[in-house]
């Protein structure tokens, strides 16, 4: 098969994929059964994983780690607002919750710093060490730690799709564990969504793509669509 998917198509993806997740959410928070509601939401579980592939594109091909963490960092404070008024969160760190507390943009910070920790000639001790850290710092986010558990294992098996995405499965289904225990069944097993990802990196021809606007619409979006959903949020 020709791969015929560049960077910028699959974040555009994820985007689409994102929005409409979000957007409905926005009109049924509580978790309603619809056939067509589920379809969106599954559909939706592509743009987390997409983001993860993507992150670890971002940290193997950057020319400055530094500006990197740099853009992660200060975006993920601004969405830190944007995420909690779009789902009526207390602004305030852990008021409410340690579950869904701010945006997937800071645990996303937190991974590439994992990925980081684990390019360096370290006893493995100490590696896996940081990474308890940083999984406890990414906790109270939007997909809590599995950002850098998944952005890890996709960067230790980079060129075995197979392995990438069973990896992620396998990491999830804690996620699915506790989502269906605490939450909703069928919005939990819903989580095993992410598989879905696969056929999309199969066609990934490995480029970024020769637009360079996307590095920044893709931030700016996140941003301006959660603050849209909080809008409207509101106003119903």
């Amino acid at each position: 098969m020709t791969k015929k998917l560049n960077g910028n198509q699959i974040k555009m993806i994820a985007i689409i994929a994102m929005f409409m997740d979000h957007f409905a959410t926005t009109f049924y928070p509580n978790y309603e059964k619809y056939w067509w509601l589920l379809l969106i939401h599954l559909i939706g579980r592509v743009a987390a994983p997409i983001m993860w592939f993507m992150v670890v594109e971002g940290y193997t091909h950057t020319h400055s780690l530094k500006k990197y963490l740099e853009r992660l960092l200060i975006f993920s404070i601004i969405a830190h607002f944007a995420y909690n008024f779009c789902f009526g969160i207390s602004l305030i760190p852990l008021k409410d919750s340690l579950l869904n507390q701010t945006s997937i943009i800071w645990p996303l910070f937190l991974s590439v710093i994992g990925l980081w920790v684990e390019d360096q000639e370290w006893k493995d001790v100490k590696k896996i060490g940081c990474i308890l850290i940083l999984c406890l710092l990414a906790f109270p986010s939007d997909w809590s730690c599995f950002p850098v558990l998944c952005t890890n294992h996709i960067y230790k098996n980079q060129g075995n799709l197979k392995k990438q995405v069973l990896g992620m499965a396998l990491y999830i289904s804690m996620y699915v564990f506790v989502y269906c225990l605490c939450i909703d069944v069928v919005y939990g097993l819903l989580q095993f969504g992410i598989v879905l990802v696969y056929p999309i990196m199969s066609l990934y021809d490995g480029t970024r793509g020769k637009s360079t606007f996307m590095k920044w619409f893709f931030y700016w979006f996140y941003v301006g669509h959660l603050v849209l959903c909080g809008l409207i949020r509101v106003m119903m």
